[in-house]
């Protein structure tokens, strides 16, 4: 469902010289699965995802969604795309049904599905008391369930989950957990960005560990566990990624090889 491969972005400097944001990046994610896109700040995370969605076209490589590549049909790729951002914005002078109703049109959706998803959104996320309020009057959490809705209006079979739950207090976080898991349940291929790698952890079914825009590492938690001999992911990054203390970079080279 989603393919990524060789995928390379390069940003022009004054000068002439080039910062390598991607380097060489591959993987895939199948329906049902949760793929853990992980790393520090400046990894390459998000311009991933801008190049997956054909809002960033890459320097080299490709990926494709659905069968579209980002490059070639960054419109089909959109269609088939529901995206959740902590910056993602709200119109605020619409009520959330007016908001919901009116992304579902942009994206083709017929009237009579598009009321079918507005109930079925409003009960798995709790709208019910929210549809007749202005957007600019919803708290914090109040206007991350209206992202979340916003993103399944349309009922893509991609989603991509760019640092949900920043921000958010406990319950707002559990809530994008019940949605995720529902996300996986409902067959989507799912791409998580995320700092919070103990819900990385749970949530994931396999995991992509990024450092200075590659892929050091990519498997099942199990199988990064026997490779490293690590039990957390903080650990294991750390050794894969060659910037912990001395004694576990040693480690990560010997683990790097094997």
């Amino acid at each position: 469902m989603i393919v990524v491969e060789e995928l390379t972005k390069r940003f022009p400097l004054p000068g002439g010289d080039e910062v390598l944001a991607v380097d060489r990046l591959s993987f895939s994610v199948q329906p049902g699965e949760v793929y853990g896109l992980l790393g520090p700040n400046g990894a390459g995370k998000t311009t991933t995802l801008r190049m997956l969605l054909g809002l960033l076209q890459a320097t080299s490589g490709q990926a494709s969604i659905a069968g579209f590549g980002s490059n070639r049909h960054p419109d089909e790729v959109k269609r088939r795309v529901g995206l959740v951002s902590a910056n993602a914005g709200l119109y605020p002078a619409l009520s959330v049904r007016e908001l919901l109703l009116f992304f579902a049109e942009l994206y083709s959706v017929p009237d009579e599905d598009a009321l079918k998803e507005l109930q079925h959104l409003t009960e798995l996320l709790g709208l019910a008391d929210l549809l007749d309020r202005r957007c600019a009057n919803l708290s914090t959490g109040q206007r991350q369930r209206v992202v979340l809705a916003r993103a399944l209006i349309h009922q893509p079979p991609v989603m991509l989950l760019d640092e949900p739950t920043l921000g958010l207090d406990v319950l707002g976080c559990q809530i994008i957990n019940e949605y995720i898991n529902h996300l996986r349940e409902e067959g989507k291929a799912v791409i998580l960005t995320t700092h919070h790698l103990d819900d990385a952890e749970r949530l994931c079914t396999r995991l992509g560990l990024m450092h200075q825009g590659r892929l050091v590492a990519d498997g099942t938690l199990a199988e990064l566990r026997e490779r490293t001999g690590c039990a957390s992911l903080i650990d294991m990054f750390l050794k894969l990624s060659n910037v912990g203390p001395s004694f576990m970079r040693r480690q990560g080279d010997e683990a790097m090889r094997t």
